[in-house]
C-alpha cells in the first residue's frame, strides 16, 4: 500500500465506496476487482489464511493441499482439482506441460468451468493467476466460496449473505450478549461462534461458564471445539480478529458457511422434525377436539334421553297441589336445566364445524363420528325433546283447567246433593202415611191443599235433581278421580227422586181436593231458593266474565218487594188462622208447611238478607281478582310487544350483517363480539318477563288478548337469537382458521365474501345451485356438466341445492392455496430415519419431543419389509393414515 492510499483508506474508516460493496448482493462478483484497489493488510492476512484453511478442507479429500494460496493455483491443476472436489463434476482434462501458456490454458479451464455456473467474473484473468497475482487470487477463490459455498444458502428467499446472517441470528438469539447483525465486529468477542456450537451441539461447550471479557478464550475455544469435534479447520487467528477494528467479512463468512454446512444434517433433520411435530400437533389437537365431541355429544344426547321420557309422561294427578308441583318441575326444567343445554347443543355445533374446518384445511379427512352421535342425530333427539316439551306444557296447562272445573264441579255437586237430601228428609214418610183415613171432609180438602203445595215444591226441585245429574255427567266425562263415589251418591238422588214421584203420585190418587194457602209454600221456596242461589258456587277467568254482579245487583233490587210480599202472606196467615179456629179446624191444618211456623220464616228472611252482603263481598273479591288479572296481562303483553320485536330485528340485524360488515375479519368478528355482548346484556329483560309469566300461570290466567306473543315464542326466539349470533361468530372465526391455515389474503376473503353476498340472490345464507355455477362462471371457470357435477358434490354432499358460505370458501380455498400433504410429512420421516423404509424407537425419541414420540410410537405399525430389523416401525403406513389415504 502506498502510504497516501493506506491513510484515505484505513484513518476515515470505510469510504463510500466500499461500503456500496459491502451492501451488494455477495453472489455478484465484486467490481473493485478490475481496479488497482488495494487490500487492508490485516485483511489480507485474513483472506489468506481462512481461504488457504478452506481449500485445503476440501483439497484434502482428494488426498493433497496448498500452502502458499498464490503459489499453489499458479498451474492450474489443483485449481481444477479444486473446482471438480466442490462441484463433483468432471472438468477439462488439464494440460500437463510446464510452459507459461500450458498453466495459462489450465487456469482458463478453470474460469471458464466457473463462468459456466453463472458466475461473472470482472477482471480476473489467468494470466494475473499464473503470475501470483496475491488480489486477484483472493479474489478468484472468494468468487468460488460464493458460487459453491454460500449462493445456496437461503432462508426464507433472501440473498446469500443475509440468509446466511438470518440463519446465525434465529440460532442466537436466546443467547445473552450475542447480537449477530453483521460478519465483522459482532464476533470479535467469540459468543457468537460459541453460541453456533451449542445450539447445535450443547455437550461440547458450556456455554453459561462463557465470559464476554475473555473474547480470546472463546474465540480459541470455538476454533478448537470447532476443528476436533467438527471437522472445520481453523480459518482465522483468534489475536487477528481481535486487534482488527473490523475483521474481514469474507473470512468470516466463509468460516461460519463452514458452521452451516456442518449442521446442515442437523438443520435438515431439525427442519423434518418440526414438520412432523406440526403435522402430529395439528393431529392431537384435533383428536382431542374430537374426543371431546364424542364426550360431549354422549352427555348431551344421554340427558335428551332422560328428560325425554318424563316431558312424555302425561300420567294426570288427581289435585290441584300434585299438578302444581309438576307445573313447578317444568319452570324448573325451562329455567335452570335447559338453557345450559341449549348453549351445550350450540358450541357442540360450533366445535364440529370448527373441526371439521381444521380437518379440511389440513388436509385431514372429515370426522365422523361414532354411530348416533352424528350431529343429525342430536339434532333430531333435540327436535323430539322440543315437541314433547311442548305438548307437555300444553297438557299440564289443560290438565290445570281440567282440575280447577273438576274440584269446582265436585263441590258444587257436594253442596246441591247435600241441600236437596236435607230437603227430601222424612219426605217418603210423610207422604206414605193415611191420616186422611180418619179426617173429616174439611180436614181432608185441608190435607189435599196441603199435598198440592209439596206437589209445586216436588216440582221446583225437579231442576234441582237434573242439575245434580248433570253435574255428575259432567264429572264423569272429565274423568274425576272420585267419579265413583259421585255416581252412587247421584243413583241415590235419583232412585229417591222417582220413589217420592211415586209416593207423590198415589197421595195425589187419595187426596182429589185442593185448598191452601200456595202463597205461603211460594215464599217459603222462594227464600229457600234465594239461599241456594246466594251460595252457589262459581268460577271466572275474565272481568266480562264477572256479570254475575249485576245479576245480584237485580236480586237485591227485589228484596224489598219480596218483604212486602212477605208481609202480606203473614196477614193472610194470620186471619186464616183466626177463621180456622172459628170452625173448631186444627190451625196446622191450614198450612201446607206445619212445620214452618212464621217465626221459622222470620229466621229463614234475617238468613237471606244476612246472605246478600256475604254474596256481594264475594262477587267483589273476585272482581278484584280479575281485575288484578288484567294488569298481569297487561303488563306482560306491554314486555312482550317490546321484547318479541327487539328479537327479530336482532335476527335481521345478524343476517345482515353475515353480509353487511365490512373490513378485516378481525374487525367484523369485534363488531359481532360487541353485538353479542348486547344481547347478552338483553338477558335481564327475558328473566323479568319469565317473572311476569310466572304470577300468570300461578294466577291460573290461560289468555291474553293483548299480546301475540306466549312466553314459548319468546322462549324459542331468545334461544334462536342465541344460537344465531354464536354461529355467526364461529363461521367469522372459522375463515379467520381458513385464512391463516391456508395463508389467504384478507383481500381474497373479501372478495369471496363479494362474490358470495352477490349470487346469494334470496339471501337466506346459501346460494342455489344455479347461482353457483353463475358465481364461477363469473370468476373465470369453464363448466362442463361433469366438472360442475364433480365440484358440487364437494361444497353440497348432502344435495340440500344450497351452498354455504364456508363450503364456498373451503372450496376456493382449494383452488388457490397449497395444503401439507403425507408425502411432506413421509419425506421428513425418511430424513429422521436416515433413508431407511422403517424408523426405531430410539430415533423417535432422539428426533421428536417426548410427547410426539410416545404418540407414533402407540400408533405406528410394525414394519413387515424384508430389510426390516426387530422393533422397526412403518412410517409410510402411519403417514398416509394421518391423511386418511390409508387406513391402520
Amino acid at each position: 500500500l502506498t502510504q497516501k492510499v493506506f491513510c484515505r483508506y484505513y484513518n476515515n474508516g470505510y469510504t463510500m465506496q466500499m461500503q456500496e460493496q459491502q451492501n451488494n448482493d455477495y453472489t455478484i462478483q465484486d467490481d473493485e476487482w478490475d481496479r488497482d484497489l488495494l487490500l487492508d493488510p490485516a485483511w489480507e492476512k485474513q483472506q489468506r489464511k481462512t481461504f488457504t484453511a478452506w481449500c485445503n478442507s476440501h483439497l484434502r479429500k482428494a488426498g493433497t493441499g496448498i500452502e502458499n494460496i498464490e503459489e499453489d493455483f499458479r498451474n492450474g491443476l489443483k485449481l481444477m482439482l479444486l473446482l471438480e472436489v466442490i462441484s463433483g463434476e468432471r472438468l477439462p482434462k488439464p494440460d500437463r506441460g510446464k510452459m507459461r501458456f500450458h498453466k495459462i490454458a489450465n487456469v482458463n479451464k478453470a474460469l471458464d468451468y466457473i463462468t459456466s455456473k453463472g458466475v461473472k467474473l470482472v477482471s480476473i484473468g489467468a494470466e494475473e493467476i499464473v503470475d501470483g497475482n496475491i488480489k486477484m487470487t483472493l479474489g478468484m477463490i472468494w468468487t468460488i466460496i460464493l458460487r459453491f459455498a454460500i449462493q445456496d444458502i437461503s432462508v426464507e428467499e433472501t440473498s446469500a449473505k443475509e440468509g446466511l446472517l438470518l440463519w446465525c441470528q434465529r440460532k442466537t438469539a436466546p443467547y445473552r450478549n450475542v447480537n449477530v447483525q453483521n460478519f465483522h465486529v459482532n464476533w470479535k468477542d467469540g459468543l457468537a461462534l460459541c453460541a453456533l456450537i451449542h445450539r447445535h451441539r450443547p455437550d461440547l461447550i458450556d456455554y453459561a461458564k462463557l465470559n464476554k471479557d475473555d473474547p480470546l478464550g472463546n474465540l480459541n475455544l470455538a476454533f478448537d471445539v470447532a476443528e476436533k469435534y467438527l471437522d472445520i479447520p481453523k480459518m482465522l487467528d483468534a489475536e487477528d480478529i481481535i486487534n482488527s477494528p473490523k475483521p474481514d467479512e469474507r473470512a468470516i463468512m466463509t468460516y461460519v458457511s463452514c458452521f452451516y454446512h456442518a449442521f446442515a444434517g442437523a438443520e435438515q433433520a431439525e427442519t423434518a422434525a418440526n414438520r412432523i411435530c406440526t403435522v402430529l400437533g395439528v393431529n392431537q389437537e384435533n383428536e382431542s377436539l374430537m374426543e371431546e365431541y364424542e364426550k360431549l355429544a354422549s352427555q348431551l344426547l344421554e340427558w335428551i334421553r332422560r328428560m325425554t321420557p318424563w316431558l312424555e309422561n302425561k300420567s294426570p294427578e288427581t289435585t290441584m297441589a300434585a299438578m302444581r308441583g309438576k307445573l313447578e318441575d317444568f319452570r324448573d326444567y325451562r329455567r335452570q336445566h335447559k338453557p345450559p343445554k341449549v348453549q351445550e347443543k350450540c358450541q357442540l355445533e360450533i366445535n364440529f364445524n370448527t373441526l371439521q374446518t381444521k380437518l379440511r384445511i389440513s388436509n385431514r379427512p372429515a370426522f365422523m363420528p361414532s354411530e348416533g352421535r352424528m350431529v343429525s342425530d342430536i339434532t333430531s333427539a333435540w327436535t323430539g325433546l322440543e315437541h314433547a316439551e311442548k305438548g307437555y306444557e300444553e297438557w299440564l296447562l289443560s290438565e290445570i283447567r281440567r282440575l280447577e272445573r273438576l274440584n269446582h264441579l265436585a263441590e258444587k255437586f257436594q253442596m246441591k246433593a247435600t241441600s236437596h237430601q236435607g230437603w227430601s228428609v222424612g219426605k217418603d214418610s210423610v207422604l206414605s202415611q193415611k191420616d186422611y183415613e180418619s179426617c173429616s171432609l174439611t180436614e181432608v180438602r185441608a190435607l189435599l191443599r196441603k199435598h198440592e203445595a209439596f206437589e209445586s215444591d216436588l216440582a221446583a226441585h225437579q231442576d234441582r235433581v237434573e242439575q245434580i245429574a248433570a253435574i255428575a255427567q259432567e264429572l264423569n266425562e272429565l274423568d274425576y278421580h272420585a267419579a265413583s263415589s259421585i255416581n252412587e251418591r247421584c243413583q241415590g238422588i235419583c232412585d229417591q227422586w222417582d220413589q217420592l214421584g211415586t209416593l207423590t203420585q198415589k197421595r195425589r190418587e187419595n187426596l182429589e181436593w185442593r185448598e191452601g194457602e200456595v202463597l205461603w209454600w211460594g215464599l217459603v221456596v222462594w227464600m229457600e231458593g234465594a239461599m241456594e242461589d246466594l251460595q252457589d258456587m262459581f268460577i271466572v277467568h275474565t272481568v266480562d266474565e264477572t256479570s254475575l254482579i249485576s245479576a245480584h245487583d237485580q236480586f237485591k233490587a227485589t228484596l224489598p218487594e219480596a218483604d212486602c210480599e212477605r208481609q202480606a202472606i203473614l196477614s193472610i196467615y194470620t186471619e186464616v188462622q183466626k177463621i180456622a179456629q172459628s170452625y173448631g179446624i186444627s190451625p196446622n191444618l191450614t198450612n201446607p208447611y206445619s212445620d214452618i211456623t212464621p217465626a221459622e220464616i222470620g229466621l229463614k228472611w234475617d238468613k237471606v238478607k244476612k246472605l246478600v252482603p256475604q254474596r256481594n263481598s264475594i262477587l267483589q273479591e273476585e272482581l278484584a281478582r280479575q281485575h288484578a288479572n288484567e294488569r298481569l296481562r297487561r303488563q306482560f303483553a306491554a314486555q312482550a310487544n317490546i321484547i318479541g320485536p327487539w328479537i327479530q330485528t336482532r335476527m335481521e340485524e345478524i343476517g345482515r350483517s353475515s353480509v353487511d360488515i365490512g373490513g378485516s375479519l378481525e374487525d367484523q368478528m369485534s363488531q359481532l363480539k360487541q353485538f353479542e355482548q348486547v344481547i347478552i346484556n338483553y338477558k335481564s329483560n327475558i328473566d323479568k318477563l319469565e317473572g311476569d309469566h310466572q304470577h300468570i300461570q300461578e294466577s291460573l290466567v290461560f289468555d291474553n288478548k293483548h299480546t301475540n306473543y306466549t312466553m314459548e315464542h319468546i322462549r324459542v326466539g331468545w334461544e334462536q337469537l342465541l344460537t344465531t349470533i354464536a354461529r355467526t361468530i364461529n363461521e367469522i372465526e372459522t375463515q379467520i382458521l381458513t385464512r391463516d391455515a391456508k395463508g389467504i389474503s384478507q383481500q381474497q376473503m373479501n372478495e369471496f365474501r363479494q362474490s358470495f353476498t352477490h349470487f346469494d340472490r334470496k339471501k337466506k345464507g346459501g346460494m342455489e345451485t344455479d347461482d353457483f355455477r353463475a358465481c364461477l362462471i363469473s370468476m373465470g371457470y369453464d363448466l362442463g356438466e361433469s366438472e360442475f357435477a364433480r365440484i358440487i358434490s364437494l361444497v353440497d354432499p348432502n344435495g340440500s341445492n344450497k351452498v354455504t358460505f364456508q363450503s364456498f370458501v373451503d372450496f376456493m380455498t382449494r383452488e388457490t392455496s397449497y395444503s401439507d400433504t403425507s408425502e411432506q410429512v413421509l419425506a421428513s420421516f425418511k430424513i429422521l430415519a436416515a433413508d431407511k423404509p422403517f424408523i426405531l424407537l430410539e430415533e423417535l425419541r432422539r428426533e421428536l419431543p417426548p410427547e410426539q414420540a410416545e404418540y407414533c410410537i402407540s400408533r405406528m405399525p410394525l414394519y413387515n419389509g424384508p430389510d426390516g430389523v426387530p422393533g422397526a416401525l412403518d412410517y409410510t403406513a402411519f403417514s398416509t393414515a394421518l391423511y386418511g389415504e390409508s387406513d391402520l
